[in-house]
This record gives C-alpha cells, structure tokens and sequence, in this order.
C-alpha cells in the first residue's frame, strides 16, 4: 500500500480541489514504486492548467497567510507522520494546527510539486532534496520564505521558514563598539567573520543585520551568495547584489570565486558547508577582501575545530595558520524562549586577538574560552555570561537558562552556586 489510493478518497470538501487530487492520483496503481509513483505526479502536474495550478498555490498560500496571522515562524507540510496535518512552530513550539483541515499525503505530495519550477522538480530528484525561496505578494508587500523540500519514506515533506519583512535593528543586537568596529568595512577592510549556531537559531537575522549596518554607513559593494537567498536588501549607500546557488550560481564556491571579479567589498557566503567552500573563503580573505558566513556549532572553540576537522589531513596546519591570521570575530548563538513567551537571543562573542592568534596556532584552542570570559571589557563574553546577563535582567529564567548553556558547571558557578 501506497497511501496515494486513500487519499483521492478523503481529501477535505472543503479545499475545493477533491477533482484534481483524485485525478492525478487514480493514475498511481498500489502497486508502483513511490519515487516512480512522485516522477508520476510531477509529470500530472506540470500537464495541468494554469488555473488549476494557480489553484494548488492558493490554497497552499492560503496556510501562510494564516500562519503570519499567528506569528508561526515555520511551517510542515506532508510526509507518513505529519498526520494529514499543517504544523506551525509559534514562539518556538511546534503543534498540528486542525483548523486548516485534513491533508493526507497524497494530497500534499501535488501541493508540493506544484510549488516548484522544472529546474526545481530536477533537483529534487537528483539530490532527493532542494532548496527555494518562495514569495507571495500582498497589499503590505512581498512576504518571502525559506523552503526545503525533501523526500521522507517515498513521499513529500516541506518545511518554509519565515523570511521577517524587515531588518532587526541592529542597536538592539547589543553588540560591543570594539565588535561592531570588526564588522565595519568603514573600519576593517578585510578578515572572515562567522555567525554560528544550529539551526533557527537566528543566524541569518543577525547576517541581515550587519549587512544592513553597513549597507547604512559606508560606501561599498556587497556580494551576497544564499541557498536560498532569504532577505533582499535595497541598495542605499552599498550596492548589494543577490546570487541564489541552484538558480544563479551553481555552489557557493563558484560563486564567490566568481564574486572576486566583480570589484566586491564584502562577500556574504551563506554557509561554509563543505572543505572546498572553507578554503576558498580563506583563500578570498588573503587576497583583502571581507567575508561573513556561517556554520552549525554551538560554541566559538567548536568553530574553529571544525574548520580545520573538515579539511584534508595534509592541510590542516596550513588551515590552521591562515585560520589564525585572517578570522576576526566568531558569534555563536541560540535563540531561548523569554520569561514574557519572545524568543531571547543569547551569544558567545570571540574577539580575535594577538593571544587568540597565537592560541590558534600553537594548537590551544582549549584556552581560548578562558580568554573570552576575561576579556569582557574588549567586547568578549562566554555564552554563559550572556546567560546569567539574561537571568539577571529577568529576561529569562533560570532554569532554561541552565537547559541552553554549553557550559553548565560554569554557568552555575557564574550564579554563585
């Protein structure tokens, strides 16, 4: 069994598309293999109507409007354990919402290939998965998301992640002068700096931010690469130039060797996910340029182990020593629920300084913490400072403060424990 059969039987009245889910899937016998069976439907798909297309989209669009109402940052759709629900994640918890009605997965696996492009749909049976920005226009203006679509036991599963319609100001981030003068290209033309953390742990938001803070004070040109691009900046006294990797550029390291024929000032890699990418970054940084990018790790000593881990044996001690010489400043952060319900961010702040350097190269990274809590005054701090910070200050309680440290013996003995 399939599950394709099931569903052109009970898909809700409601959605007003029962004739197009039924049509499509009477085509999928019980019996056919489900990748044979999803090539089946993006083939109906595609031989569809426009306003039977514009149909699907609808409706679909018709959840995100929904879920801006709600203020949900996240939307799941399809695959074996959705339920035949949409899911939202509002304030940080994920839930089933019931008033968007019953969506078996067959139903939802044509929602999804409706959403996409041929070059899109390509991808996705290549790579089993694909990203894409999606954006739907309304009176307020574009409202865009982050999307994945990707395989889950044969059938469709889709996350969207909400793209915020407007930059957080980036005062209000809390950074240190002597950090946000490393962020400046007005006062440092060159160096790598990384925002890490996992994932929706608002890493991109504080991107955005500094890209802004720039595009606000200084002239320059600012090339930004993104799987997928989320946020599009109006140029003001930058001109900011957007590559989306699948649709503009090929990977994100084409695009920002490509980048470096293009006169820029600051290249924005959206993530440093593989050996080639890294290299090629510290590779952009030696030759004068200001690159930020991202990774997944939890802390700034975690940072700086994985970019030497994720390189070949033989050339990890030259990594290391470029490493040491071009790395400014590592944010690590996460995202904490408030005591008022908000999202809270917290942060580990590296400062690279001439002892961090040295660190760095004579294989004591392990010191490096201890140099960040000593060094408050430059604009470092441990994740569990900035923790005890938002206790103090009645932002957060104590408790989940304690659930989100790195470090927890630390951050109880920061309380006095």
């Amino acid at each position: 069994m399939n599950g394709f059969v099931d569903s052109a039987k009970v898909v809700t009245r409601e959605s007003g598309l029962e004739s197009i889910f039924q049509r499509i899937l009477s085509q999928i016998p019980e019996n056919m293999d489900l990748l044979e069976a999803q090539q089946t439907i993006a083939a109906a798909v595609t031989a569809l109507s426009t306003s039977e297309r514009i149909a699907l989209r609808e409706r679909f669009e018709s959840f995100l409007v929904h879920m801006r109402e709600l203020e949900a940052s996240d939307i799941e759709m399809g695959g074996v354990t959705a339920n035949s629900h949409i899911w939202f994640r509002i304030q940080g918890k994920k839930m089933a919402r019931s008033e968007l009605g019953i969506w078996p997965i067959g139903s939802t696996d044509v929602i999804a290939h409706s959403l996409l492009s041929e070059k899109q749909r390509e991808r996705l049976f290549k790579r089993r998965a694909v990203d894409f920005s999606y954006t739907i226009q309304r009176p307020q203006g574009l409202w865009r998301w982050r999307a994945t679509l990707y395989f889950d036991l044969g059938h469709l599963a889709l996350n969207m992640r909400a793209i915020a319609g407007q930059v957080y100001p980036y005062a209000q981030l809390g950074f240190h002068p002597e950090v946000s003068r490393a962020f400046s290209l007005r006062y440092e033309k060159q160096g790598l700096i990384l925002i890490t953390g996992i994932t929706g742990s608002g890493k991109s938001t504080t991107m955005d931010s500094i890209i802004d803070a720039n595009n606000r004070s200084v002239d320059g040109h600012i090339v930004i690469i993104g799987d997928p691009i989320e946020y599009i900046h109006n140029s003001r006294l930058c001109i900011i130039r957007h590559r989306e990797v699948g649709r503009d550029v090929n990977s994100f390291k084409e695009g920002a060797v490509q980048a470096l024929r293009q006169d820029p000032d600051i290249i924005v890699v959206g993530e440093m996910r593989d050996p080639e990418t890294i290299m090629t970054c510290l590779e952009i940084v030696d030759t004068g340029h200001k690159v930020f990018s991202t990774l997944h790790t939890g802390c700034a000593v975690e940072t700086i182990d994985r970019i030497i881990a994720e390189c070949p044996t033989d050339e990890q001690e030259r990594v290391r020593n470029r490493l040491a010489d071009v790395l400014r400043v590592v944010i690590s952060q996460k995202l904490l629920p408030g005591i008022d319900g908000r999202l809270i961010l917290a942060k580990e702040v590296l400062l690279v300084t001439t002892p961090v350097r040295a660190a760095i190269r004579n294989r004591n990274v392990q010191e490096i913490y201890q140099m960040i809590s000593e060094n408050n005054r430059q604009g470092m701090i441990t994740l569990e400072q900035d923790l005890v910070r938002l206790v103090s200050e009645r932002l957060v309680d104590e408790k989940v403060a304690l659930d989100y440290a790195n470090n927890k013996r630390r951050f109880q003995e920061l309380l006095g424990y």
